[in-house]
């Protein structure tokens, strides 16, 4: 082992429904990797058993890993969690009067069916809004009027502010408050002057204000994004105090940092203050750490697939730039703020297999073992089969090399609970209905990923599948196969591919200002627009610590054409001062990409062009980890086998015998045939047949078709 006494180490750890992963990286040192069952509701013991795990591999405790860490990066499912269980905060909800009913109304009818399966709205009248996150009585309208202009027409009635306050703290014991005016991002004293009185009179409450959070047109959108920022505010922002006061108490009193859900980490005391940005940050995460990975390999066009114990999720990659979401929404409410397109499915190797009341017919997740219980499998209580129980009855699993070991799996109960809740009521045997609800779990991710590709008018022959997550690589040989991809690569770290991608993530902030602009506009017009979002920026940024030539600052504009409601928004090509022929430059990509989304010939320059919002996005660049790269040795993998065993072919319809390897012990330029499984100590791999399986210079499992 090298001397570490020098070594500072950057450690990034992410918490999942049912594992958290960690990755520990130095310059000129390998990857480590840790993975531990997470602990809710208390997530801190399964940060720090995940810690622990990864500096066991490099054979130190984790006071000696803190005493050596200079950076500690994280991402978390704790404003997610607190939003679909109800868990948050009693919030009110001040708002502009005469408009108390904006969050009831959403947006119209769409509301009674946005965030809904296919299969439900198939059935319309039976659907209805979602709940409001505030309950009707906490909602209080006051007196005060801003224009479209900024201009107060009417002054805010502070007497009425503060009565109302008081009444939301006093008699309906609120703990937070959100704060959404009309036209406040034009004209935002009023909401900071609630503030100020809520301050005065309970300094104590939680607040959260439309004008910080969503300075942006869109009423309901808008007053959505301002009522979960406060409803998951304190519980976001006691869980960072307490992560770092965990941290420090191990050793460790550097910075931390925290993922977005639009692929950037902002420093731990910002996002306590900005929660709604925490929103599903993990799979972001994995997608930038996907991209990266594309970038070493060559490879600009991938489709990252992660599945880990609660869902399986996806996003695209295209010429190396992310997709983001054009409305986002949590469970069913809409909110604004950026954020990488990723969409999910309730399928992960958690995931409950269960028989549809009345038909018999097997369904897989939405519903969730966890990691408490867990799948009947890992012997902590669990009473209903899930897809990991599955995967231990077809041949799969090896009970001794689960987690390094540190479960030993029980087949034997999962073979008896699938049987009698799963089998024993299809009138099948266990084998053929296990076979079964393996495909059906593969088909669900199918027809997701030809959803959100051959849909859009993407063609999946043309990327490359990039396989994570603790269980994804149990059934991509299948689904890859069936989308005709270029090849599978199954990622080093795809156990962990969410903490690489916060090791490979920059510091990002970004600001916005709203504005109707006509097109023609001239360039003047739009610097003295982006004057002051620069100077906020560069300033932020240099308190981060980051000197001029680790800043980079990209510009983008919303446009649409006149009389639409909704804008494409449009990377300005050039950094820095703009020129009238830049400009002209952002009106043709405008319309290039206004027909990529919708259909050639759909750009129409005459009907008049509107630049409406004006955004910076601020990087700082951080250093990212050199994998190590090693040479390639002989093609044969013989050294690595450790067994053979009968597994599930799909080609063959049920058992057939494969060779099983250890991953600790595969080189690189070895080639496996599958059909073939691949152990490593916190994740399993499956070749299927006509499958050969390479490992490369940084220990990726690159699959490629040989049928």
């Amino acid at each position: 082992m090298s001397d570490m006494s020098a070594t500072k180490y950057v450690v990034a750890t992410d918490v999942g429904g049912t594992c958290t992963d960690t990755i520990v990286f130095a310059a000129g040192e390998p990857l480590y990797l840790g993975k531990a069952l997470s602990t809710p509701p208390n997530f801190a013991d399964g940060v720090l058993n995940s810690i622990a795990n990864a500096a066991a591999g490099i054979g130190i405790s984790n006071a000696d890993l803190f005493a050596q860490t200079s950076m500690f990066v994280h991402g978390s499912t704790v404003v997610d969690n607190a939003l679909l269980t109800r868990d948050g905060a009693k919030t009110g909800l001040i708002t502009t009067e005469g408009f108390e009913d904006t969050l009831a109304a959403t947006r119209g009818a769409y509301g009674r069916w946005a965030g809904l399966s296919e299969d439900r709205i198939k059935h319309p009248v039976k659907t209805d809004r979602a709940a409001p996150l505030v309950d009707a009585d906490c909602i209080r309208g006051v007196r005060e009027r801003v224009d479209y202009k900024g201009a107060v027409l009417a002054p805010l009635d502070e007497e009425a502010t503060e009565a109302a306050l008081r009444e939301l703290l006093d008699t309906k014991g609120v703990s937070a408050i959100a704060v959404c005016f009309l036209w406040s991002f034009y004209n935002a004293d009023h909401e900071r002057r609630v503030a100020e009185i809520l301050k005065r009179i309970s300094p104590d409450t939680y607040v959260s204000l439309s004008c910080d959070v969503a300075p942006v047109p869109g009423e309901y959108e808008r007053t959505s994004t301002t009522v979960i920022n406060a409803y998951a505010g304190r519980i976001t922002r006691d869980y960072i105090a307490n992560l770092q006061g965990l941290l420090k108490s191990g050793g460790y009193d550097g910075p931390v940092l925290v993922m977005q859900g639009y692929g950037g980490l902002l420093p731990a005391n910002a996002a306590g203050d900005r929660s709604v940005g925490m929103i599903e940050c993990g799979p972001a995460a994995g997608v930038i750490g996907s991209r990266y990975l594309g970038e070493i390999m060559g490879d600009a066009d991938v489709i990252a697939a992660d599945m880990g114990g609660t869902t399986f999720k996806v996003g695209v990659i295209q010429n190396g730039e992310l997709e983001f979401a054009r409305e986002p929404m949590v469970d069913r409410f809409h909110y604004l703020a950026p954020k990488i397109e990723v969409v999910s499915i309730g399928a992960g190797g958690g995931s409950i297999v269960a028989l549809e009341e009345g038909t018999n017919i097997p369904q897989v997740g939405p519903r969730s073992a966890g990691a408490r219980p867990g799948p009947v499998c890992y012997g902590q209580g669990g009473t209903e089969p899930t897809l990991t129980d599955v995967m231990t009855l077809i041949g799969y699993m090896d009970p001794g090399t689960f987690l390094g070991g540190s479960i030993q799996l029980d087949i034997d109960a999962a073979r008896r609970v699938f049987d009698e809740k799963i089998a024993q009521p299809m009138g099948m045997a266990t084998d053929e209905a296990a076979f079964g609800i393996y495909r059906i779990a593969a088909a669900q991710i199918a027809d997701l990923i030809h959803e959100i590709t051959v849909e859009r008018g993407l063609d999946p022959r043309d990327f490359v599948l990039h396989a994570f997550g603790g269980t994804c690589g149990l059934l991509c040989g299948v689904f890859g196969e069936e989308l005709n991809v270029k090849r599978i690569v199954i990622p080093y770290t795809a156990a962990v591919n969410a903490s690489f991608g916060l090791v490979s993530a920059d510091i990002v902030h970004t600001y916005s200002v709203t504005k109707s602009v006509l097109v023609p506009a001239p360039a003047d017009e739009i610097n003295a627009l982006y004057a002051p979002l620069l100077e906020t920026a560069q300033a932020q940024l240099a308190d981060d610590g980051f000197d001029a030539d680790r800043i980079q600052l990209d510009y983008a504009v919303d446009l649409r054409y006149a009389r639409q409601v909704h804008e494409v928004t449009t990377p300005i090509r050039k950094r820095g001062v703009l020129t009238d022929a830049d400009i002209a430059t952002l009106v043709d990509d405008f319309e290039a990409l206004y027909e990529r989304k919708y259909g050639k010939g759909s750009a129409y320059r005459d009907a008049g062009m509107e630049m409406t919002m004006f955004r910076l996005t601020a990087r700082g660049l951080m250093t990212r980890p050199e994998i190590e790269k090693m040479g390639a040795e002989s093609a044969d993998p013989s050294a690595a086998q450790i067994g053979r065993r009968d597994i599930f072919v799909e080609a063959k319809g049920g058992f057939a015998p494969g060779d099983i390897y250890d991953f600790d012990k595969l080189r690189p330029g070895n080639a496996i045939t599958g059909p073939a499984v691949i152990h490593t100590p916190i994740t399993t791999m499956v070749l299927q047949q006509n499958q050969t399986g390479r490992m490369d210079e940084y220990r990726n499992v690159v699959i490629e078709f040989t049928g």
